[in-house]
């Protein structure tokens, strides 16, 4: 990959004509405003996006890797096309890539899988992951709930060590305490690669080096990265890695997974049944090599297919040019949050790269009546813990506005926003 220095500078896009291929943000007019800044939480779809899986379904719908007729296999091309316009947008080949249902069902798989070696099924190529009592688990202070609950699950299943990288009051990690925390008992590494709430970038190059340093398995949560920056997982240096559709213009109920060839050939299944067996008697069965081992039962077709348009969609724009765009709009957006009296952010910090995410406070109002005040004026952000309530609680609140832009947002939008912002406090009485 060529480092940032010597790459060209993306062309700036044009965030108000985009917002044309948006049939939602289109549809709004002057008379019904509508700035829309949480695509952390959903993102909106291009009409390429949506036509993708009408035609497919009103054309070519049909069973993939089942069917001898002919609109069996056109379903079956359209299908193993999606997945390898998807795996390379990640940097990766089609058979790294495992379809899900989203990013949560990703992680489960994945923690499940590491279950079903600790039982010894999958031996002998699944041993070297099983978990035993003593060995360690490494988080983040800051994952969401996805990438919480499923390790505390596997913990309490095979009597591991969960233990937490701790976030500085700025937001970034402690990477001091990492390098102590990450031991040769350490058998996981779980991590976002940008937190959900902070909108920051973490150093994943220094926790992948620790983790190998130690022979630790790594799995990192990308659903707020691959929608905004260019990703190239191999190059990262991941073991296992998940994304979700919905977040990144394509549609629900669709995500990825992806794992090192290695690593996805070793790991048993989690959910078993049809599509991912090669034999079976009443007795036993064999199991298909991955991807298809991890996708049991009928597969989101139509789902792939829109997965692949939104990121030939987001491809289209050019991801570099969307990164820069979108960290253009959150400088903008933590510079104006900053100037306003009563506003507290979350992870307020210059020292580390950004996404379009900004999280704050407005004192003496709680989130969920300053997120209804914006909405009276057509500004729609997020309010709540975000499925994140070890990070409120690292920064002693229990929920937060946060406000999460994209490719579509303008200027014009982050004024508008701020605007609405300032005037949250005196609306509700709120003396400075």
């Amino acid at each position: 990959m060529n480092s940032a220095a010597s790459a060209p500078a993306p062309e700036a896009l044009d965030a108000a004509a985009l917002r044309a291929d948006f049939p939602l943000l289109a549809a709004r007019g002057d008379d019904n405003p509508l700035i829309y800044l949480d695509s952390g939480a959903t993102s909106q779809k291009p009409q390429a996006v949506i036509d993708a899986e009408v035609e497919f379904l009103t054309t070519t719908n049909a069973a993939v890797h089942r069917g001898a007729h002919t609109m069996a296999a056109d379903a079956t091309d359209l299908f193993e096309d999606a997945r390898e316009t998807v795996a390379a947008f990640v940097g990766a080949q089609p058979e790294q890539l495992v379809w899900t249902s989203g990013a949560t069902a990703g992680l489960n798989l994945v923690a499940y899988s590491l279950s079903n070696a600790s039982i010894g099924r999958g031996a002998p190529a699944s041993a070297p992951f099983a978990l035993r009592s003593g060995d360690e688990i490494v988080l983040t202070e800051t994952e969401h709930h996805a990438n919480l609950i499923p390790w505390q699950e596997l913990a309490a299943r095979t009597g591991a060590v969960l233990k937490h990288i701790p976030v500085r009051d700025d937001g970034t990690l402690d990477m001091d305490a990492a390098a102590s925390l990450i031991t040769e008992r350490t058998r996981v590494v779980a991590f976002t690669h940008v937190s959900n709430v902070l909108g920051i970038v973490n150093p994943v190059s220094e926790i992948i080096a620790m983790a190998k340093a130690v022979g630790a398995l790594t799995v990192m949560d990308a659903c707020q990265s691959a929608p905004h920056m260019p990703l190239d997982l191999p190059a990262l240096g991941v073991d296992l890695a998940v994304f979700s559709g919905h977040k990144m213009m394509g549609p629900y109920s669709i995500g990825g997974l992806y794992g090192r060839a290695e690593v996805l050939e070793a790991l048993p299944p989690f959910l078993t049944g049809g599509s991912m067996i090669t034999t079976v008697t009443l007795d036993e069965a064999a199991y298909l090599s991955p991807p298809q081992r991890f996708e049991a039962g009928t597969q989101p077709v139509s789902q792939a297919i829109g997965l692949a348009a939104a990121v030939r969609y987001l491809d289209g724009v050019g991801m570099s040019a969307i990164h820069a765009h979108e960290e253009r709009l959150e400088q903008r957006m933590r510079t104006g949050l900053r100037s306003i009296e009563g506003v507290r952010m979350l992870g307020d910090t210059d020292r580390s790269s950004r996404v379009g995410i900004a999280a704050f406070d407005v004192e003496g109002v709680h989130a969920h009546d300053a997120g209804q005040f914006l909405d009276s004026r057509g500004i729609a952000v997020r309010v709540g813990h975000h499925c994140a309530q070890p990070l409120h609680r690292r920064f002693g609140m229990t929920a937060s506005v946060r406000a999460s832009a994209a490719l579509y947002n303008t200027d014009a939008d982050i004024d508008a926003f701020l605007d609405g912002v300032s005037g949250i406090r005196s609306f509700f009485g709120v003396s400075s």
